[in-house]
């Protein structure tokens, strides 16, 4: 089934669909392990997975200093791309793999997407390349039916949105405001009408991220968007309370 069809059968079920996000290797790799079942039993319904990268520029402090302390601790592409195997054999739920376009540059864009199919992940979102460079990329994806998850932002205009659309595939990712994950975002009424200008510009389902971190912030969201993305703060409460910490924060999200 194509991820675009699967959300949306999901969306039967619940008004709303969470999307988690790790950082593997962070701050280990039997950690990141034990973070996924805890996500998976609190019921979230699809994850990012994080290829640590020297240079994450859509990411703030705290998700940098993840991506920092997993390639300090020898974090690999190799090493992410066995890991996501793993839990896709041992997961019933779609997996992404995020990250930045050196690491497909260097490991061969062809061979990358080639691993990806292998390891059985749904698709990537690759947020420093936009389309009008990703024909490599996107040809790739397309030969192992991956979908390619491109972004939106408030800065997007209406046009440039339906450019984006035409390329993207399983769901568009909506920033939630200008800048980098984790700071402050204020869900308001001008907010609603971004999402308008999102749900116009594409019949796919709609994700949003950067700054989600709280139930009410989820409620906000409902009806709007089709899936929550719960990034940072996840990692917050790992720092803070460790990997036991995880399942009830998801859980208390709903």
């Amino acid at each position: 089934m194509m991820l675009a069809d699967e959300i949306r059968e999901k969306r039967q079920e619940r008004d709303i669909l969470l999307m988690t996000h790790i950082v593997v290797g962070y701050p280990s790799f039997d950690d990141s392990l034990r973070v996924v079942e805890q996500m998976v039993a609190a019921g979230v319904d699809l994850m990012e997975l994080q290829i640590p990268f020297s240079e994450p520029i859509a990411d703030g402090p705290v998700i940098l200093r993840a991506n920092q302390q997993a390639l300090m601790a020898g974090s690999t592409v190799e090493r992410c791309l066995v890991f996501a195997e793993e839990v896709n054999r041992r997961f019933d739920i779609p997996f992404l793999l995020m990250t930045y376009y050196n690491i497909l540059f260097k490991y061969g864009v062809s061979d990358f997407t080639g691993r990806m199919a292998a390891a059985g992940i749904a698709g990537s979102i690759v947020p420093d390349l936009p389309p009008e460079e990703a024909k490599d990329y996107l040809e790739a994806m397309g030969r192992n039916a991956l979908e390619p998850i491109f972004i939106f932002s408030p800065n997007t205009r209406d046009e440039r949105m339906r450019v984006i659309a035409k390329h993207a595939g399983g769901f568009v990712y909506c920033v939630a405001r200008k800048g980098v994950t984790g700071a402050e975002t204020s869900f308001s009424d001008e907010f609603a009408a971004y999402l308008a200008r999102c749900r116009a510009a594409t019949d796919l389902p709609l994700a949003l991220g950067f700054g989600v971190k709280s139930r009410s912030d989820v409620d906000f969201l409902r009806g709007q968007v089709d899936i929550a993305v719960i990034g940072t703060e996840t990692l917050r409460v790992l720092d803070e309370h460790g990997v036991d910490g995880v399942r009830g924060f998801i859980e208390g999200l709903r």
